[in-house]
């Protein structure tokens, strides 16, 4: 049920795009094996449903903030909205660790996210560890995977220039957020 509700927030996020429609696929249509890579990869994250879907969202998200992904933003914001997570959520997360809107999973799997996101790469461990007192080891690997497709979705966007949408227009709209010094 969480694979076709995810199925069903990206039809209905995509109806809402109102300009630079074709910018990714004009690129990935040039490189067909990249397109059908992509579409393959996206379509198994979408069913992997093991991992409750709001704290993909939500890692998705941060991933894109951090990488000043705009097409990724706008998208992850729709998304976001459609799968439950409050316009509070949006707004607090580049302050997630102080906010009230997240509760102790939540802030565990932003900063998981982050950790993953952030050049030079930090050390996982602890937070691995924390995260598999609230995750099985399925989800843990969901959650990585997830982060790590969000932050190679996130780059060749914006290596090609894809522009947003207008997807999140009237919605709360997460930020890009500055580089954070590790």
């Amino acid at each position: 049920m969480r694979a076709i509700t995810r199925i069903r927030n990206y039809i209905k996020a995509f109806r809402r795009a109102r300009r630079n429609q074709a910018d990714l696929v004009g690129w990935l249509i040039r490189r067909p094996q990249v397109l059908i890579g992509t579409m393959v990869v996206e379509t198994m994250l979408m069913l992997s449903n093991r991992l409750d879907p709001h704290l993909k969202d939500l890692a998705e998200l941060k991933t894109a903030a951090l990488i000043n992904c705009q097409f990724c933003l706008d998208i992850g914001s729709t998304l976001a909205h459609y799968g439950g997570i409050t316009e509070q959520q949006v707004i607090d997360l580049p302050k997630y660790e102080t906010s009230d809107a997240f509760d102790e999973q939540e802030k565990l799997v932003i900063a998981f996210a982050e950790a993953m996101t952030v050049t030079p790469a930090v050390d996982l461990e602890p937070l691995r560890e924390q995260l598999l007192g609230t995750l099985t080891k399925g989800q843990l690997t969901e959650l990585a995977a997830a982060i790590a497709w969000e932050n190679q979705r996130a780059r060749i966007n914006q290596g090609l220039g894809v522009r947003a949408t207008g997807m999140a227009e009237g919605m709360a709209c997460a930020l890009p957020e500055p580089r954070k010094a590790v």
